[in-house]
């Protein structure tokens, strides 16, 4: 069984949207993409490179797909480009595959059907980033085994949530965490069964 691990910036009010640049998703007139750029540093690369300096695969959404189809097929010769171009790429679309990029296959009929197909399969990690739309479905069918989280010191009010529509109750385990300089906090959740209830009393 594949691990699926959903990695992703999200604000203190759980916001997830656009975090890399202005125009990477103004959907719903989403006014502050690029909030994450503030906060990056040295110490946030260094985790970036431990979670993402291995073979794996991805996981995308469209949107996202084709956002890093346009830029990291020519941003090579680092270990973030590298794991990323040599990574088989499963994307959750019904549109043909219009760019170019190495390795990039549309999962074919129901989606979470492929994607449990595909967890069922022989290979590597499974990665996903961005795809906001997508993760709602990966969530709602209770497909995510790992969350790595980068919770940024800010507020967003409106915008596209991690937990948003197709969140089900859940319990995770908190596997391993850190606070770079300027405040983001780091934290990996492996999926922990069912929520336990109880009382104080």
């Amino acid at each position: 069984m594949r691990k699926l691990v959903v990695l992703s910036f999200i604000s203190l009010d759980g916001v997830m949207q656009a975090p890399g640049g202005p125009e990477e998703d103004r959907d719903g007139g989403f006014a502050y993409g690029g909030w994450s750029a503030h906060y990056w540093d040295d110490f946030s690369h260094s985790i970036m490179l431990e979670q993402m300096d291995h073979d794996f695969d991805l996981l995308l959404g469209r949107k996202t797909f084709e956002i890093f189809a346009g830029y990291w097929p020519t941003h090579g010769g680092n270990p973030i480009g590298d794991s990323l171009n040599k990574a088989t790429k499963y994307v959750a679309t019904r549109s043909p595959l219009t760019l170019e990029w190495e390795k990039s296959f549309r999962i074919e009929g129901d989606f979470a059907e492929g994607v449990r197909k595909i967890k069922a399969s022989n290979g590597l990690e499974l990665q996903v980033h961005g795809s906001g739309n997508m993760i709602q479905t990966l969530l709602k069918n209770d497909l995510v085994d790992e969350l790595w989280l980068k919770f940024h010191p800010l507020t967003l009010g409106n915008g596209k949530r991690l937990f948003g529509e197709g969140t089900i109750p859940a319990a995770f385990e908190l596997t391993k965490s850190a606070v770079s300089p300027k405040g983001i906090i780091f934290a990996n959740y492996r999926r922990n069964g069912e929520v336990k209830t109880g009382s104080f009393d």
